[in-house]
C-alpha cells in the first residue's frame, strides 16, 4: 500500500486525520528576513505525495516576494495532526494560517476560526455547495477549500460489457448488476474489508435523506430505514469482496480482478489508468429510487485562519491570495504532486489533467453529486451511526431500532456541541 493512499484513508473514510510531530526548520527562518513587518505561521500535516512541502515553500516565497512586509513561515506536521493542532490552538505559539479536513464546529464554538466571507468574495458560485455547506455555521463562511477529493465508484468495461450490463443508474441496477458480476473468481462489488464503508451514507444521500437539519437528527426515517436496508441486501446476495489485501482506497481489488465494480477516490485514477489502460469508467453511487439522485462523497482539504492570531488582516489576506486568486498555483497544488479536483469550477475546467475521460467524468460527479459530511458530525456520532449499519447488514437488526438507537446516541453528541 502506498502512502499516498494510507493518507487517503485518513482523510476520506474516518473522522480522524493524518498528522503528527512537527517537524521544524522548513527552510530559512523567515523572521531573519530584512524589512519584514509580520511573520505568519502556516500549518500544514505532512502531505505524502513527493513534492508538496518543496511547493508550499515555493508559494510562500512568492507571497513575500509580491509583499515584502509579510514573510510566511511554513511548518510540516507529521502525525498526529490533529492533536497537535487542537493543542496549539490554545497557545501563544499557535497558528496565523492551518489547514483541516474534517471541519469541527466545536471550533467555532471555541472562538478558534476566524470567518472568511470577505475572503472568498464574488468566487463564492464557483465553489460547489457540499465544498461550502461543510465550513458554513450561522451562516458565516470560514474555511477555502483548497482540494478537492471525490470518491465514485470504479467498473471494468470490459467485464460489465461481456455480461450484457451497463453501469447501474438506479440501486436496483447495482444489485442485479454485482449479482450477475459475481463468479467463483471475482466479486461484483467492493466497498471496504467490512463490507460497510461509505455504503450507509450513500444509500442515504441516494435516497433524499441526509444525516442532520438544523442540528437535528434526520435519519431515523421510513425512507433512511429503508434505504439502508439495501445493505442488508447487498450482504444477503452475497456480492460483497470482504476481507482483501488492500482497502477501499487502494486500487488493487479492481486492478487485480478480485471484483468487478470499485468504490474508491480519484486519486486512485492515475494508479488504475496505469494498469488498466481504457478499461475502466467511473459514475455516481446510483440513486435508490425515483425520489432519489446519484450521490458520492467528496472529502478535501481546507485553509482556516486563526480568529486569535495578532495578524489576522495579514493571514486572510495571504489566503485569499493563494486559494482563491491564485489559480494557476492552485492546479500546480492539485495535479503535479497526486490526483485532486481543483475546488473552484474555472479552476478546474481549464485543469488539461482533467479534462477527458475518467477524470472529467469525476469533476463532474464531485460538483453535481458531492456531498460532506456536516460540521457537527465527529467521531462519536460516526461510530453510532456505522454500527447502526452494521447490525442492520450483518446481524439482521431490525433497521428501525438500530436507527432510532443511533439517532437517540448522535442527537446527544449533537446537543452537547450546540449547548
Amino acid at each position: 500500500m502506498s502512502t499516498t493512499f494510507s493518507r487517503r484513508r485518513f482523510l476520506s473514510t474516518s473522522l480522524l486525520f493524518a498528522g503528527g510531530a512537527i517537524v521544524a526548520g522548513c527552510g530559512a527562518d523567515p523572521k531573519k528576513a530584512p524589512g519584514t513587518q509580520v511573520t505568519l505561521n502556516q500549518w500544514y500535516h505532512a502531505y505524502g505525495e513527493k513534492g508538496t512541502q518543496e511547493a508550499v515553500k515555493r508559494y510562500a516565497a512568492e507571497y513575500t516576494k509580491n509583499n515584502p512586509d509579510v514573510a510566511i513561515n511554513v511548518t510540516w506536521v507529521a502525525g498526529e495532526y490533529e492533536t497537535k493542532l487542537n493543542s496549539a490552538l490554545l497557545t501563544a505559539g499557535a497558528p496565523d494560517v492551518f489547514e483541516i479536513g474534517d471541519f469541527r464546529h466545536q471550533m467555532v464554538k471555541n472562538g478558534n476560526l476566524a470567518p472568511l466571507d470577505d475572503v472568498i468574495g464574488s468566487a463564492k458560485g464557483q465553489y460547489s455547495k457540499a465544498a461550502l455547506d461543510l465550513v458554513t455555521v450561522d451562516g458565516k463562511i470560514y474555511g477555502i477549500k483548497m482540494i478537492d477529493d471525490i470518491m465514485m465508484l470504479y467498473y471494468r468495461k470490459s467485464v460489465l460489457a461481456a455480461a450484457g450490463i451497463t453501469p447501474p443508474q438506479t440501486f436496483a441496477d447495482l444489485l442485479a448488476a454485482a449479482r450477475k458480476l459475481t463468479t467463483p473468481k471475482q466479486k461484483g462489488l467492493f466497498v471496504g474489508n467490512d463490507g460497510i464503508g461509505d455504503v450507509p451514507y450513500l444509500l442515504l444521500w441516494s435516497a433524499g435523506g441526509d444525516l442532520l437539519s438544523g442540528g437535528r437528527v434526520a435519519f431515523d426515517s421510513p425512507a433512511a430505514r429503508e434505504a439502508l436496508g439495501g445493505l442488508r441486501q447487498l450482504h444477503d446476495a452475497g456480492v460483497l469482496l470482504e476481507g482483501f489485501s488492500t482497502d477501499w482506497y487502494d486500487p488493487g481489488a479492481i486492478v487485480q480482478n478480485a471484483a468487478a465494480m470499485h468504490w474508491c477516490g480519484l486519486w486512485a485514477l492515475p494508479a488504475v489508468s496505469k494498469e488498466l489502460g481504457d478499461d475502466f469508467g467511473v459514475v455516481p453511487w446510483p440513486a435508490f429510487n425515483a425520489s432519489g439522485a446519484p450521490a458520492a462523497r467528496l472529502g478535501g482539504w481546507y485553509e482556516l485562519v486563526n480568529a486569535k492570531s495578532q495578524h489576522v488582516d495579514e493571514a486572510k489576506k495571504y489566503v485569499q491570495w493563494l486559494w482563491v486568486q491564485q489559480e494557476e498555483l492552485q492546479k500546480d497544488w492539485c495535479v503535479k504532486y497526486g490526483f485532486h479536483v481543483p475546488p473552484k469550477s474555472g479552476v478546474a475546467a481549464r485543469t488539461t489533467e482533467l479534462s477527458q475521460g475518467p477524470a472529467r467524468a469525476a469533476v463532474e460527479i464531485s460538483q453535481k453529486y458531492g456531498h460532506s459530511f456536516p460540521s457537527l458530525w465527529n467521531t462519536a456520532t460516526g461510530t453510532a451511526f456505522g454500527e447502526a449499519a452494521s447490525k442492520i447488514a450483518k446481524q439482521k437488526a431490525d433497521p428501525a431500532a438500530a436507527l432510532a438507537d443511533a439517532a437517540a446516541r448522535c442527537q446527544a453528541e449533537i446537543d452537547k456541541q450546540l449547548g
